[in-house]
């Protein structure tokens, strides 16, 4: 009896151990055939390695200043009786913008004209005389030094009248107004500021190394933070004719229009200069391009070839097709393109969306789905 239970325990473990090791090898068959199935290739967006000619430039970072500037100031001191113009205004040039109290001046002019209307009497009836020898030559030559005296006071006051107003010295914008009527002005007080804005300065650096590369005349493409996507024109205008010795750059300017008067004089901009003679260069979509540290790659799309070198066909007699990592040597980006100076020829397509899920020789499909590139696209390292 105890034996014939003994066996029944023994037959139940060994059912038992056989069912698990049945479990066990169903399972270790089920994930090699999992391994051993091709995986689907993975969907990619890719596009076509075009050579084309690309305008080479020279960037660099710039001010903009005022054709013609000034700081309105007074060069006399007194009280202001009149203004003339408002914040803001257009001026034309010779317009009077500020007067000042000149009651006293005025009254010294009037009584210069009345001693020089008298000087006058007096050397006509002199020339009329000393023809006749009715007054000697030196009586005469004292009426004409006080002819000539009285004259030279008159154009005194009629200075110092002059500086006591301010006109317009050329046609532009005026600034905020910093006085009123009634204010007593010390010399040099600035009353406000007058900008000529029709056209424009971008003063700008380049490294000395550059400055074969430019000449009077040569166009540069300016933008500013105000207005982004937005290229303003320009040609440079004058180039120093020294290198500064702390820094070896060297200024150069370029003159802009500026008919709607967007821009103002301060801004900071970015400068293009425009370098002459476009060559021919592969480019690439900028998206096309991973940056690390060790190197900038990208995935190009070339068809698998089997040990003997032919190509391999898919079940639809269609060539699969792999993703090749090339570390390349990239030079200028602009609007969304890069300039590949090695690693990638003309007429090869590289993938510019779903490199996250690539490896070096993974089988890949190339996708139409628009949104790829939206979804899958890979950070970019400036």
């Amino acid at each position: 009896m105890l034996r014939r239970r003994m066996l029944i325990m023994l037959g139940v473990v060994l059912l038992i151990v056989l069912l698990l090791a049945g479990y066990k090898a169903f399972s270790i068959y089920t994930m090699i055939q999992g391994f051993s199935k091709p995986k689907p290739p993975i969907s990619v967006a890719v596009a076509t390695a075009v050579e084309r000619p690309w305008q080479m430039r020279l960037p660099t970072v710039g001010t903009l200043k005022a054709l013609q500037g000034v700081d309105l100031s007074l060069e006399n001191a007194g009280t202001v009786t009149e203004l003339k113009f408002e914040s803001g205004q257009k001026v034309k040039a010779g317009q009077p913008l500020l007067q000042l109290d000149s009651a006293v001046e005025a009254a010294f002019l009037e009584t210069a004209k009345a001693d020089l209307g008298l000087a006058q009497l007096d050397y006509g009836r002199g020339s009329q005389l000393v023809g006749s020898s009715a007054i000697s030559k030196g009586e005469f030559d004292r009426l004409s030094a006080q002819l000539q005296k009285n004259k030279a006071t008159v154009n005194q006051l009629n200075a110092a009248l002059a500086k006591k107003r301010i006109v317009a010295p050329f046609s532009g914008t005026i600034g905020i107004r910093l006085v009123d009527i009634g204010d007593y002005l010390a010399s040099g007080t600035k009353i406000a500021t007058l900008q000529d804005l029709s056209s424009l300065y971008a003063d700008f650096y380049v490294p000395e190394q550059s400055v074969p590369k430019l000449a009077i005349g040569q166009p540069v493409q300016i933008t500013v933070a105000a207005y982004p996507g937005q290229n303003f024109t320009g040609a440079i205008s004058a180039i120093n004719p020294i290198v500064e010795s702390t820094t070896r750059n060297i200024l150069v300017r370029a003159t802009l229009a500026n008919p709607d008067g967007k821009l103002l004089p301060g801004m900071f901009t970015s400068v293009e200069v425009l370098l002459p003679d476009p060559q021919k260069h592969i480019v690439v979509p900028e998206s096309a391009i991973t940056y690390t540290l060790y190197g900038n790659s990208t995935y190009v799309v070339t068809q698998k070839k089997a040990e003997d070198g032919t190509v391999e066909k898919d079940d639809k007699g269609q060539p699969v097709l792999i993703a090749e990592r090339r570390f390349v040597e990239t030079g200028e980006r602009r609007d969304g393109q890069v300039m590949i100076n090695k690693g990638v020829q003309s007429g090869e397509q590289v993938v510019t969306a779903g490199q996250i899920k690539l490896d070096n020789g993974a089988h890949i499909a190339i996708s139409d789905d628009k949104t790829l590139g939206e979804q899958n696209s890979p950070p970019r390292a400036d």
